[in-house]
């Protein structure tokens, strides 16, 4: 097989993550790009610390964690510590958390992570992603947040799209709903841009629409002539492009979201090609100041 060329990129600057809570002033430095680690799923197949060679190899500094591939939270954050990546985040399944909510934060807290987001809500029943639903999730969220928080991590929801669809009140939709339910001390919001698109929502009507609530973005471009369907969760990878190359105007929404007070920025690629995408997108951002 031929071994992948990689771009060796910069390491950026960044501010520091720890006591930055979305809504506060910019600061004047840029924060890092790290990359959620899912992009190279199939890689860490393979080999997993291969697969962290690649990352470091690719310049990123700081990362976001999609499992432990099957390590200990300690003996993961080892393996990236001893190649220079700072687990900044993690992604946190909703049924661990049902079934053990102190297991999964320490868990994390033993990854070293500062943030720990829940990427899904399970909604495989007839009525899929409902108003029961969302309530509930809510509720969960903010017990959840709070013994996040009671440990010093700040946990937040990665909108996924599905949530998209009308809610209790005229011309919303149930995120908006979930957003009013949940303790803004508890529970922040992760913003997958590539998402919000695709379901036929604004990114930055919603960034301005809650301008405290976010502590993260999700970094991922859309093709121009990629469909849009309300509450969509899902599509095909070709739709998943180069950072810069695509429909979202990527100045003005990073930096808007730094005037907000938004530090933490997470490339993420579901790309079929993710080793030439990664690098082109990096490129892409380092040409850019927010």
């Amino acid at each position: 097989m031929t071994k992948p060329r990689l771009l060796l990129l910069p390491t950026f600057v960044f501010a520091s993550f720890f006591g930055a809570g979305a809504g506060c002033s910019r600061v004047e430095t840029r924060p890092a790009v790290g990359l959620q680690l899912w992009s190279l799923r199939e890689e860490f197949k393979k080999d997993t610390m291969r697969a962290l060679d690649l990352v470091r190899d690719m310049g990123f500094t700081e990362v976001e964690t999609a499992g432990t591939a099957g390590m200990s939270a300690a003996d993961y954050r080892a393996a990236l510590e001893a190649r220079g990546l700072k687990p900044v985040a993690a992604h946190v399944q909703y049924g661990a958390m049902e079934a053990d909510v102190a297991k999964v934060v320490a868990e994390i807290k033993a990854l070293g992570a500062t943030y720990a987001f829940c990427p899904w809500i399970p909604h495989d029943g007839p009525a899929g992603f409902d108003a029961a639903l969302a309530a509930k999730a809510a509720a969960n969220f903010n017990t959840w947040g709070a013994a996040f928080r009671a440990a010093g991590i700040r946990f937040g929801y990665h909108v996924h799209g599905y949530e998209f669809v009308p809610g209790s009140r005229e011309g919303e939709t149930l995120f908006d709903d979930m957003v009013r339910a949940t303790d803004p001390q508890a529970v922040e919001f992760q913003m997958d841009v590539f998402w919000v698109y695709r379901a036929a929502e604004d990114p930055m009507t919603l960034l301005k629409r809650y301008p405290t609530r976010w502590a993260s973005i999700h970094i991922k471009d859309i093709r121009k002539e990629a469909e849009r369907i309300v509450g969509s969760s899902g599509a095909p990878a070709s739709d998943k492009v180069v950072i810069g190359t695509g429909a979202i105007d990527w100045p003005t929404l990073l930096s808007a979201a730094r005037e907000q007070g938004v530090n933490h920025f997470v490339l993420e690629d579901e790309s079929d090609a993710p080793l030439e995408q990664i690098p082109a997108s990096m490129r892409y951002l380092g040409g850019l100041e927010f």
